[in-house]
């Protein structure tokens, strides 16, 4: 799988989702190192930002985690990877 590839399915997901995880990008869209493809596509123009979820796992231990999603909300998803303008 290329790196365009995977910036596009990130993109897809943060589309149609509203925001993506570590996890849910390893576990839903085969990309291990989503926080190079968010930096990628950042460097391309693409307007991400984050906040961080808490919650408990299921053990009952507290954990925090980055959901990464499109500020403006404007890419429509199954589009071209090119930088938003």
């Amino acid at each position: 799988m290329s790196k365009i590839n995977q910036e596009a399915r990130v993109l897809d997901y943060m589309a149609t989702r509203g925001g993506i995880t570590q996890l849910e990008a390893l576990r839903d869209i085969g990309v291990a190192r989503l926080a190079s493809r968010i930096s990628s596509l950042r460097k391309d123009g693409w307007p991400i930002a984050w906040v961080w979820e808490h919650g408990r796992n299921r053990y009952g231990e507290k954990y925090h985690v980055k959901r990464y999603f499109l500020e403006d909300g404007e890419y429509v998803a199954g589009t071209e990877t090119d930088a938003a303008t």
